[in-house]
């Protein structure tokens, strides 16, 4: 049985098998703790993340079960690499995966990307995408601080804690708010990988701008941030609303009309 060093770390417990030494936090999260680590046996740096009372209720459960077959399953440059999973004597789950330098969010901390790397990152993300899109996996929490990168300034996708398989049937109100999809605030009852292309989009404006798209304090805000861009949503979009309330609110909406990329979104041309 593997021996546990346990140490104290943002007032969380975190346990660790000897193998893993200079454990230092990078993130706390609602639900998890990461912590960047050397594994002595790989010889190399990696990021562990702690998910806290993962077996408290069985959607706690499913979760964990589904972020660790996701990562076990997927495998591209643009995606995540799981290295190793452990159970501590807490209970606790432990996901171990490479560790890269930084990640999106930090970098828009200084303000817009220059045009080279919007495109190299913007292309990255897309292709992680369509990878995981091909599997018929939905990410549905896409966001700067979901995208790390290296030195290199080569991009992964990571955090498929809110993953999951598209079935059609998919419902929740998930995915961070400035980067949440029209159709996931107004509970469609069906949605799908398009919630992720829209997330990308909100990313990709974002490095142009340096700053985000639609960044609304509240989800009623965020959608009329969303409707002073792109107008008021068609026939066909209302039509899919789940609820007769929420379909008399937009249709009694003032009228917007659409306004062009470029007088949002700073700098397209130099791309």
């Amino acid at each position: 049985m593997a021996e546990f060093n346990q140490s104290e770390i943002l007032g969380s417990v975190f346990d660790t098998t000897s193998r893993y030494v200079n454990v230092r936090p990078v993130g706390l999260g609602a639900f998890s703790l990461v912590c960047s680590a050397y594994d002595l046996v790989r010889g190399r740096a990696v990021a562990i993340k702690k998910l806290s009372n993962p077996f408290a209720t069985a959607t706690h459960a499913k979760h964990t079960y589904r972020e660790i077959k996701l990562l076990k399953q997927l495998r591209h440059e643009n995606l995540i690499g799981l290295c190793d999973v452990y159970i501590s004597p807490r209970t606790d789950v432990y996901i171990i995966t490479e560790l890269l330098s930084t990640d999106l969010g930090r970098l828009l901390e200084a303000g817009p990307l220059e045009p080279q790397f919007i495109q190299y990152f913007a292309y990255q993300i897309l292709r992680g995408l369509k990878y995981l899109h091909s599997a018929r996996v939905v990410h549905r929490d896409l966001k700067p601080s979901n995208l790390v990168i290296d030195e290199n300034c080569d991009l992964k996708i990571c955090d498929f804690g809110l993953s999951r398989p598209y079935d059609h049937r998919m419902t929740g109100y998930i995915s961070t708010r400035y980067y949440r999809a029209p159709e996931v605030m107004l509970t469609w009852q069906r949605y799908g990988v398009e919630m992720d292309i829209w997330s990308a989009g909100c990313v990709i404006a974002e490095m142009f701008n340096g700053k985000p798209l639609f960044p609304g304090q509240d989800p009623i805000s965020q959608f009329y941030l969303i409707l002073d861009v792109l107008g008021n949503p068609s026939d066909k979009f209302i039509s899919r609303i789940c609820t007769s309330n929420t379909i008399e609110i937009i249709r009694s909406l003032e009228r917007r009309q659409p306004r062009p990329l470029e007088t949002v979104i700073q700098n397209l041309d130099d791309c």
